[in-house]
């Protein structure tokens, strides 16, 4: 385990575990397997200070790794196509409980620095259609392509989300 605290990991996994559930994410059941992407994540944020995506390489540079540090700007978008983030931590709700497999994700990080969401400018974040939902239960917005599959407020499911307009906009 590369000197990693066999504690310190289980703790990490539960802490994982506990967030993506009030958050309404599920974590991969397969338990050895995201127990190594929880140790991929605690080496990270021993080597860099935060917990950058296992799976992807990491400058070391906090400001060049925004978004892949998990959970990364891209989870939700994978999770809608594919049914799970680029390293499979997060599944969907189907292959949660085993009706789906996992399979190769693309890579939905773009290659070019500045096209990545943290080195955009306000006018081309502006124009680029980002869609706002609402839940329709408890008010929560989320700006995404699709709304997420549970409101992480109030647990309510994907379709009782709405677009969202802001007055005025």
């Amino acid at each position: 385990m590369d000197g990693l605290d066999p504690k310190e990991v289980d703790a990490l996994y539960e802490k994982l575990a506990r967030e993506a559930e009030a958050g309404g994410y599920r974590l991969n059941p397969d338990r050895e397997f995201t127990r190594a992407l929880g140790e991929g994540l605690a080496t990270n944020l021993g080597r860099y200070g935060y917990m950058a995506c296992p799976c992807r390489r990491a400058t070391g540079t906090r400001d060049e790794d925004l978004d892949v540090i998990c959970p990364c700007d891209y989870r939700d978008a994978d999770l809608g196509e594919y049914g799970a983030c680029y390293c499979a931590l997060y599944v969907s709700k189907e292959i949660a409980e085993g009706k789906k497999e996992a399979r190769a994700i693309p890579e939905r990080r773009p290659a070019r620095r500045e096209d990545r969401p943290q080195f955009k400018t306000k006018e081309t974040r502006a124009g680029a259609g980002m869609k706002v939902w609402r839940c329709r239960v408890c008010g929560y917005l989320a700006a995404r392509d699709a709304p997420p599959e549970v409101c992480p407020i109030c647990k309510a499911s994907q379709d009782r989300f709405e677009p969202f307009a802001f007055p005025g906009g």
